[in-house]
């Protein structure tokens, strides 16, 4: 009989073990979207709503409403800003927009020596459009977001290991 509860516990207690492992994190969301993961131990840089400060700290502990960085516990209805760079639209038309203009120029000097068997010379349009092209995309692919403020449809959330934003693959290192 004892055995048989032995095993029994020890079944169950492997059964359960995988989701005690699962570690929460924090996501900032837009809307649907997952804008930022923050798991323990990570950096967290962030701005308290009525202080001019940027406080730079680690995830410590994470709670329903609040985080833990440090030592203090900051509720997330506290939290003005979080640092963090990302990309959106621009950057990537910006991209485009560098590779269309330097792939332009090259397949012209390409075809003018190669197919064409002329010697290397600019085309005026070519050129204008070349670099009309990496002048507008150099700054829309480098200027990122450094930061974003969190209210609206920005907000803070703790995922769970049952949370629809938690990331699974994240547990397995």
């Amino acid at each position: 009989m004892k055995k048989s509860r032995a095993c029994w516990s020890v079944v169950m207690m492997l059964l359960f073990a995988t989701v005690g492992y699962a570690q929460k994190q924090l996501v900032v969301l837009k809307g649907e979207k997952v804008l930022l993961r923050l798991r323990y131990g990570d950096e967290i840089v962030f701005r308290v709503k009525g202080s001019k400060t940027v406080r730079e700290s680690y995830v410590n502990n994470l709670f329903d409403t609040a985080v833990m960085a440090h030592k203090d516990i900051i509720p997330f209805h506290k939290i003005d800003r979080i640092y963090f760079k990302h990309s959106n639209l621009a950057n990537v038309v910006g991209g485009i927009l560098l590779i269309g203009g330097t792939g332009y120029f090259v397949i012209d000097q390409f075809n003018t020596v190669v197919v064409q068997g002329h010697e290397a010379s600019l085309d005026d349009n070519v050129t204008r459009t070349s670099v009309s092209m990496v002048a507008v995309g150099l700054p829309l692919f480098l200027i990122r977001k450094k930061s974003q403020r969190i209210r609206g449809r920005y907000r803070l959330l703790t995922a769970n290991y049952d949370s629809p934003f938690y990331q699974h693959d994240l547990d397995h290192f």
